[in-house]
């Protein structure tokens, strides 16, 4: 059951409780699923009760909107997700040798005895795999147990497509060689927003390199640009950022901007990247400024980071959700998926003929998207 992402790992989840980021307070109220035969542990599923809908990026509000008119409750809903992390990975880590499908239905039934105290369950930014294994177990009859009753409506598995862009990297020897895959004008462009930054000092800091007083400058800066942008401080908190030193360290890269000459501490940006070793990705996730300057976004989120993957020989990069104008970066539109059961029959035929609508909708979007990648034709 070893994590396929840096979020997926006990580490990162427990500094999110610890920190005080997850819990009754932020309205994720941790009640993870944990399957046992005997004494042995079989698998485990993050699971949350949830009052709200936010730091999800699988946008259920309009249903929840929905729920109200007709006076119904959505919320508790129950979620399994990494909180505030919109990284596809594995949302049920099962022990190897054990039959998937089999365990998949078993926790789709404790699912859907769950459902009579809570509107939904919504597992989130699932692998492409997993999501065709959750679909096949639908049809696999488990009992639990004789003594539990069943529940009155049985719900069913709807799927839900998204889009996020990633940059892929095909070889290439330098930023240059990059470069030269892609069509004149976009070329350019690249250049250009580089310049425009170019005489920043861009460092790359690492487990033990990253102090406590690095840790704060960088809180400030993510807060900052949190205010300034959505009116609230963020979700994550100082205490969060500065235990992933001490519980994962090799897999935190946290990139600082400076002017030269001055200290770490004196850094005006910073972007906050996951790559744990052996992985062949790298992961951009949260990005903060002290000064505003045309460009910089650019390269400390986009640019930066392919550096990065480029020079360690990475396979992906993923820049986080949302964010079209990466497509003209060279990030391509890929497809993320989420599985959702609705309790409540007379809202569930509705809902999931909305999904389908919405699956041919992102479908024709990221056909547009990947018209518009500015690679050169190849002929």
């Amino acid at each position: 059951m070893q994590p396929d992402t840096p979020f997926n790992c006990h580490s990162f989840l427990l500094a999110l409780e610890q920190s005080g980021c997850v819990g009754a307070e932020s309205g994720w109220l941790p009640m993870h699923l944990v399957l046992y035969q005997d004494t042995q542990l079989m698998a485990v599923m993050p699971l949350y009760r949830k009052f709200h809908s936010y730091g999800e990026y699988v946008f259920d509000w309009s249903w929840a909107d929905a729920y109200d008119k007709y006076q119904l409750s959505y919320y508790p809903k129950l979620v399994s997700a990494i909180p505030f992390t919109p990284a596809t990975g594995a949302r049920l880590a099962i022990k190897a040798g054990v039959d998937r499908q089999a365990v998949t239905a078993m926790v789709q039934q404790v699912l859907q005895r769950e459902l009579q105290e809570h509107s939904s369950w919504h597992g989130l930014f699932l692998s492409s795999t997993e999501t065709a294994v959750w679909h096949d177990a639908a049809e696999t009859e488990i009992q639990l147990s004789a003594f539990v009753e069943a529940p009155a409506h049985h719900a069913k598995l709807i799927r839900r497509e998204g889009c996020q862009y990633h940059w892929y990297n095909r070889g290439y020897s330098s930023f240059d060689d990059f470069l030269a895959e892609l069509s004149s004008s976009k070329r350019k462009n690249i250049r250009k927003e580089r310049r425009q930054v170019a005489e920043w000092d861009y460092r790359w800091r690492s487990g033990a390199e990253i102090s406590p007083a690095l840790w704060q400058r960088f809180f400030l800066c993510y807060r900052m640009t949190y205010l300034k942008r959505s009116g609230h401080g963020g979700y994550l908190n100082q205490a969060f950022f500065q235990s992933l030193t001490a519980s994962m360290g090799d897999s935190v890269k946290l990139l600082l901007v400076c002017a030269h000459g001055d200290s770490d501490e004196q850094a005006v940006a910073a972007a906050l990247y996951f790559h744990t070793p052996n992985s062949d990705t790298l992961y951009g996730r949260y990005w903060g400024c002290l000064e505003q300057h045309d460009g910089l976004h650019f390269e400390a989120c986009y640019y930066q980071g392919i550096d990065y993957c480029i020079a360690q020989k990475l396979a992906c990069f993923n820049a986080g959700a949302q964010g079209e104008h990466k497509v003209l970066r060279g990030f391509e539109p890929v497809k993320t998926y989420s599985l959702h059961m609705i309790a409540e029959p007379a809202f569930e035929q509705a809902i999931a003929d909305f999904c389908q609508e919405e699956i041919k909708h992102n479908q024709q979007y990221m056909d547009g998207l990947s018209a518009a990648l500015p690679y050169r034709q190849q002929g």
